[in-house]
């Protein structure tokens, strides 16, 4: 990923040019106003497309457009009925039952586009239509900008930066030079709205030679889509005619619809293609310009609308007080992932949905699996974007001319864009931890040994509060737990970013003796070890081609390793080896740039019995110079810390987290 820190030398005639008048240009252009900057948007139709090609908003969306007031204006769209994946039926309110917004809604693109240019030409944006843009020049302090205007001529306009948002055949793309690797399709649906037609409504119907899907619209006019099983897509110089369209729905239907009269024709395939960096220089993409896909169940506008409302803030923000580039570089950290994991998402669907008779054996394990509840919220939580950083929130802002604007919020988690494994989360400084470091926006996996519904419940706190998380179950202490713990992890990891890539590693799980010196058993001298030692150490050394360079890895001591307990000797030994382990792997992974810390923690509520007694928190708290117990958030807090950015020239130490207990009485 570039960073450009060149200033202009001349000066931009405008912020930000934005190519393409489609809803994710649209949104970004109001996003970007609302923040102050001066926007231009060149889009090279001369009027509104009146063709409907997507109409679905899902959840997250959906609240994108409730913050900034859109659905009132839009209507509010009207429900659009169950959902799907990959054509097996899937009610997406499942992904959050108590969200107003779940499911999926109705608004078609003509009248998105509608409501999204009122507003920005109400902000001031210069909209500028019937201009062909032929050639972008990233000049490194500004950007030049040519294009063809409606008199035929040739102009040039300087800005700061510029967005392509024009669709899956960019010319920004291509001009500015980014690699988009992927394939083209192997399969394709050809769609008509077709007015004047009469025909029964079918829902994802799966024939002998194809697939047929109709739906009646409320002016009168049918959405026809089909699908020959073993076709394949041809090369076309532009979309197909309504005969062919006519000629395959007769072939898997057995229907004559050729007396139809078409609005609109068009043909769309499982091409799957994603570049490799949404940012070069002063050059961004969003929406179909930086990924295309099957636009199976609406996702792909939902897709590209909220990556623009991801980047809108970040870019706005170039322009106040205090430009920082690293936050316009997260745009590619939060949203390539993202991105990545939806193609895998609307991949499998298109091969379930698409496929022939080869995959009526997978679409039934699909349909047994879509029966468990957990498989359900899953699979809705993905679609509807529930599982996704939610983007920065409105903040008031000054603007340059001095009039107030609502700009959205533009701080960023400062672990936006991360992953983090935090082992036994499901419970006390483990629960906090997880819950702190998804605060800052990394992707959690919550890991549990048997409580599965603590762990779930630590991950639908997450989920409720915006953040991404997903629980991994391990026995640690026996055999195969390492390799039990790492498959989930990078399964989850793998379903969720593409990769299975690791930042922070936080070893937290452990076990506790509580008996005195004289009876500790060599059973239970083993299981302390084993939970304590043993499987940190192993799990650090299988971490090792999961973690990036520049990494984090925080282990949890105690601050008995400081203090004497005998009550707790062998449990201080273990944690004292958790020390060692700390210290050496520092000095052995300083090379790769990734740090290795303990922290101590004193006595820390983890929600048992004894701290629901006041006289024995009383004394405990007594310990503390600041006469209280500690809390798990208390830790959490530190591990944060450590593991971001501004913990980076910590390393090899042990923090003490007691709340000054080793200070003594």
């Amino acid at each position: 990923m570039s960073t450009y820190t060149a200033r202009a030398t001349v000066t931009p005639e405008t912020d930000v040019v934005v190519v393409g008048a489609g809803p994710v240009g649209l949104l970004l252009a109001d996003e970007l106003s609302t923040g102050g900057a001066r926007v231009t948007v060149l889009e090279q139709l001369a009027e509104r497309t009146s063709e409907s090609r997507a109409s679905t908003l899902h959840a997250r969306t959906m609240e994108l457009f409730d913050e900034r007031g859109l659905l009132s204006e839009l209507g509010p769209p009207p429900a659009g009925g169950s959902g799907h994946f990959g054509g097996i039926p899937l009610d997406l309110t499942e992904a959050d039952p108590d969200n107003p917004h779940g499911g999926q809604w109705k608004a078609p693109q003509p009248r998105i586009e509608e409501v999204l240019e009122k507003r920005v030409r109400d902000r001031g944006v210069d909209l500028r239509r019937n201009h062909r843009v032929v050639d972008v020049d990233d000049r490194g302090g500004h950007v030049e900008v040519q294009f063809i205007g409606p008199d035929g001529r040739s102009s040039t306009l300087r800005s700061s930066y510029v967005v392509g948002c024009d669709g899956e055949r960019s010319t920004v793309r291509r001009l500015a030079g980014f690699d988009f690797p992927g394939r083209d399709a192997t399969k394709e649906l050809l769609r008509a709205d077709v007015a004047d037609l009469d025909i029964p409504n079918r829902r994802f119907e799966r024939h002998e030679n194809g697939l047929a899907i109709a739906s009646r619209f409320p002016d009168g006019t049918t959405r026809v889509m089909v699908h020959e099983y073993g076709s394949i897509p041809g090369e076309r110089d532009g979309e197909p005619e309504f005969a062919e369209v006519a000629e395959v729905w007769r072939r898997v239907t057995g229907e004559d619809i050729s007396s139809g009269s078409p609005v609109w024709v068009n043909a769309f395939g499982n091409a799957n293609r994603q570049v490799t960096e949404y940012r070069r220089g002063r050059v961004l993409l969003a929406g179909d310009a930086a990924h295309v896909q099957l636009p199976v169940g609406g996702q792909a506008m939902n897709l590209g609308l909220q990556d623009a409302a991801d980047l809108g803030a970040k870019l706005a923000a170039q322009f106040g007080d205090s430009p920082d580039e690293s936050l316009l570089d997260s745009y590619h950290e939060v949203r390539h992932p993202v991105g990545r994991r939806a193609l895998n998402n609307i991949e499998a669907q298109a091969q379930i949905l698409l496929g022939g008779p080869e995959v009526e054996a997978l679409r039934d394990v699909v349909t047994e699996l879509l029966e468990l509840g957990s498989v359900r919220r899953h699979l809705a939580g993905a679609i509807s974007g529930l599982d996704t950083p939610y983007p920065a929130r409105p903040t008031p802002k000054r603007s340059r001319t001095n009039t107030t604007h609502i700009q959205r919020r533009t701080h960023m988690g400062k672990l936006s864009g991360k992953t983090a494994l935090v082992t036994g989360s499901s419970r006390g400084i483990g629960r906090a931890t997880a819950i702190r470091l998804a605060a800052e926006g990394a992707l959690v996996a919550v890991h549990y040994a048997s409580n599965s519904e603590a762990a779930e419940e630590v991950v639908a706190t997450i989920e409720k509060d915006g953040g991404r998380a997903f629980p991994v179950r391990a026995e640690l202490g026996s055999q195969g737990d390492v390799h039990d713990l790492f498959f989930g992890l990078e399964q989850g990891l793998k379903e969720r970013t593409g990769s299975t890539d690791l930042d922070i590693l936080v070893n937290n799980a452990g076990v506790m003796g509580g008996v005195p010196p004289e009876e500790v058993t060599p059973d239970q001298f083993d299981r302390l070890y084993a939970v304590n030692v043993k499987a940190p150490f192993f799990i650090v050394q299988r971490a090792l081609s999961n973690l990036v360079d520049g990494g984090r890895i925080v282990n949890i001591s105690s601050g008995l390793t400081r203090f004497a307990n005998p009550q707790e000797v062998a449990y201080a030994m273990t944690k004292g080896a958790v020390d060692q382990l700390t210290m050496h792997y520092a000095k052995h992974l300083g090379s790769r740039g990734i740090t290795v810390n303990s922290v101590g923690p004193g006595i820390t509520n983890n929600g048992g019995p004894l701290f629901d007694n006041p006289e024995a928190v009383r004394q405990m708290a007594s310990l503390s110079v600041f006469n209280r117990v500690g809390e798990g958030s208390d830790i959490a807090d530190v591990v944060a810390f450590l593991a971001g950015e501004d913990g980076r020239w910590i390393t090899g130490s042990y923090l003490d987290a007691s709340g000054g207990t080793l200070l003594g009485g």
